[in-house]
């Protein structure tokens, strides 16, 4: 008889909860960037490892279970990490599905679930979820730990670093996991090999202008974000790591890098065995550091791949000699945080750049034949009516190739969310809500207007960029007739909101206005709190 194996990791499918019908065609399916990280580093450890992505081979939960019972793990575990930071809460109901699942399954079998979502709320997943543990933290040592634990003659967990469980019906908890410091030996790269790597595809624009979706990958170079933006909810694997002993100052947010010869080696895997040309480098904060950015840039150039990428930027990041360099190694697209259009708006949430300096650094990258996604946030703490058309009309004359509306979310693991949580602000009932085009959607009031007005705001403001005049020349010009055309049938799909049907009904509650008095900085120490 074969060995037992040691772990499986669950990607859930959430695709259809999270997008509606704009997850048919449009949205990307997108490898699972740290169910694979995970992987390789439980494999250097010893354990035999292998992957569900639910969200690429469309399982359903069910499917996910019988599959588990086949494989009879030592452990199963659900990862509860999107497309970005913001989308693990969001896929939170996919997960407590998969996970319910796998229990009726095969009760006997432990669950672990983790993930961004799971450190910013440890103990209330676990006392909400059916899962026998969660993870705090990054999960990787709490991973390994945890199925050595449950392969000893007599298991013990309670020195397993970074978990959460249950003791005679109170939660307990292990010892921190420390951060990672080595990324290239401790978490050496994805495990490709694990993942059906045929059926990923990019986002529709980022194949604007004919170019296939598939294959596709996405792949990080560093971890973390050192800005502390109010919105942001990055940090919220990490910030066990980040605490300061008692008396201690508190440290800067991490953030840590691979190596370039090992993000180059990544790259390689990628052209030269799996044929990918789209890649999205999904690091929270990609072009900041220029040694690392160049560096990596040089790799690609001296290898001479055809290369279709697209990274983050900050509108204050982007260095002298960087955007020649990103261009020519293949960075066709850099999405970029505009966010607001008043500039109070963007100081309330650290981002004090001035609106000159917004145009200025679009047209330098738009005129290194790089295209701009432009995002934008409706429903900032500082919001109203006349600075939200305010930073429609930015971004009806920036004109950037693509543009994200959003509105703001109170996500679990941000300062926002330590402020709505403290002050009784409505949230999402189910994890859903925080969804951006989920029928459940709930955004934060801002300290003038209620949610209802801020969702209404950002769908007709999405329907009036895509349908403007201006825009689709524009596109037309820089990517040909067929995208204008492809961006017509997205902008047709109209997105069901229970909040705006009166399906959802919330109090028109506004953010108190003591909150303007509160600093990014206490908001910030809110959050770790």
């Amino acid at each position: 008889m074969a060995p037992r194996l040691d772990l499986v990791l669950i990607n859930p499918s959430s695709r259809t909860q999270v997008y509606q019908s704009l997850g048919t065609e449009l949205a990307a399916v997108e490898n699972p960037v740290w169910a694979g990280l995970m992987a390789n580093f439980c494999r250097q450890k010893g354990l035999s490892v292998e992957i569900i992505d639910a969200e690429a081979e469309c399982l359903s939960p069910s499917e996910v279970a019988d599959r588990v019972a086949y494989l009879r793990p030592v452990l199963t575990a659900v990862v509860a990490y999107g497309h970005q930071p913001s989308a693990s809460t969001q896929i939170m109901t996919a997960v407590s599905r998969a996970c319910s699942a796998v229990k009726v399954a095969c009760s006997e079998q432990p669950v672990l679930l983790l993930g961004g979502h799971v450190a910013a709320l440890p103990e209330r997943t676990l006392r909400e979820e059916e899962a026998d543990f969660v993870a705090a933290g990054e999960g990787v040592h709490t991973l390994a730990g945890l199925v050595e634990a449950l392969k000893s003659a007599v298991p013990d967990v309670s020195a397993v670093p970074g978990l959460y469980f249950r003791d005679n019906g109170r939660v307990r908890r292990g010892p921190a996991a420390p951060l990672l410091s080595n990324l290239d030996t401790e978490l050496p790269g994805i495990a490709w090999d694990l993942l059906p790597m045929p059926r990923y595809r990019a986002h529709n624009w980022h194949c604007l202008g004919g170019h296939e979706r598939q294959p596709y990958a996405a792949v990080y170079t560093t971890l973390g974000c050192p800005y502390q933006c109010s919105f942001c909810c990055i940090q919220a694997p990490f910030k066990n790591g980040e605490v300061a002993p008692l008396g201690q100052k508190q440290p800067p947010n991490s953030y840590r890098f691979w190596s370039i010869d090992h993000v180059l080696g990544q790259i390689d895997t990628l052209v030269n065995k799996y044929g990918v040309r789209n890649i999205k480098i999904a690091d929270e904060m990609f072009v900041l550091n220029k040694r690392h950015v160049v560096g990596i840039c040089d790799g690609i150039i001296a290898r001479g791949y055809d290369l279709n990428i697209w990274a983050y930027t900050r509108v204050d990041t982007i260095k002298d000699g960087m955007l020649p360099k990103l261009k020519a190694a293949g960075f066709n697209w850099l999405a970029v945080g505009i966010e607001a259009g008043a500039d109070r708006v963007r100081t309330d949430v650290d981002k004090a750049f001035s609106q000159e300096q917004v145009y200025s650094v679009v047209r330098e990258i738009q005129s290194a034949g790089i295209s701009v996604i432009g995002n934008y946030i409706f429903g900032l703490p500082e919001d109203d009516h006349a600075t939200m058309r305010a930073t429609l009309d930015l971004a009806l004359d920036l004109k950037c190739e693509f543009a994200n509306f959003y509105s703001a979310m109170a996500y679990p693991g941000s300062p926002l969310y330590a402020t709505a949580t403290q002050k009784g602000i409505p949230l999402p009932r189910r994890w859903t809500g925080y969804s951006q085009h989920s029928r459940d959607s709930l955004p934060l009031p801002t300290r003038y207007l209620p949610a209802r007005e801020v969702l209404k705001f950002r769908d007709a403001a999405f329907t009036e960029y895509y349908t403007d005049p201006g825009y689709l020349a524009m596109v037309e010009r820089r990517f040909g007739a067929q995208s204008v055309e492809e961006l017509r049938r997205m902008t047709a799909i109209t997105l069901e909101r229970d909040l705006l049907s009166g399906a959802l009904d919330v109090e028109p509650t506004l953010l108190p206005p003591d909150e303007a008095q509160t600093t990014p900085a206490e908001l910030l120490q809110l959050a770790k709190r």
